[in-house]
């Protein structure tokens, strides 16, 4: 899981517990519908009390995993649970987790929409692969690399405000071409109504 291998190349290099952040990256999608986001959103629309992947994959491992749960520290468990951005890690693992998820989504969903010819990687604006690299393998190592470097020697994780900037700005380039293309648009209708029908 890229998740799980950015994650730990990070900790390794800050010398933070790499079991803990192995623990945390391997079940911090634990939660997640059919489908991803687009089940995740339709879901918390039908169900009465809402839907959170993170919420769900804390409810996986406390009481469905092998029928009674799972014994996890809080540690783990608060890392799975704060992994979203608009929440905040209780250690500087679960902190390293949440950047890999975001460096491993939006590599992985610009791979995916050059796989299913939605973008090429020649379509990604100049701003953002100056800056990033024009490959996964080339923005994989400068986000991986520049969280180490700003964070090294420091009491927090950091990406440098400009690349964080231009990570930003290339996942709202991903919604407004990838996420929100017709072509995409038209197969996560066709999930939702599957999983409203079920």
């Amino acid at each position: 899981q890229m998740v799980s291998k950015v994650a730990r190349t990070i900790g390794r290099a800050l010398n933070l517990n790499e079991d803990l952040i192995e623990a945390i990256a391997l079940g911090h999608d634990l939660g997640h519908t059919p489908f991803g986001h687009a089940g995740e959103r339709v879901l918390n629309e039908i169900c009465p009390y809402g839907f959170e992947h993170n919420k769900h994959s804390i409810r996986v491992v406390d009481v469905l995993e092998n029928g009674k749960g799972l014994n996890l520290t809080h540690e783990v468990r608060d890392g799975i649970l704060n992994h979203r951005s608009s929440t905040k890690p209780s250690t500087l693992e679960g902190t390293v987790v949440r950047y890999a998820d975001k460096i491993a989504y939006i590599n992985h969903d610009i791979d995916d929409a050059i796989r299913a010819k939605i973008i090429t990687e020649h379509d990604i604006p100049k701003e953002y692969s100056e800056i990033l690299g024009s490959s996964v393998k080339e923005r994989l190592d400068i986000m991986v690399h520049d969280i180490i470097l700003n964070s090294m020697d420091r009491p927090d994780i950091h990406m440098s405000p400009d690349v964080e900037g231009v990570m930003k700005s290339l996942r709202q380039w991903m919604f407004d071409n990838v996420y929100k293309n017709p072509t995409a648009k038209k197969e996560e209708y066709k999930a939702q109504q599957l999983i409203v029908s079920l």
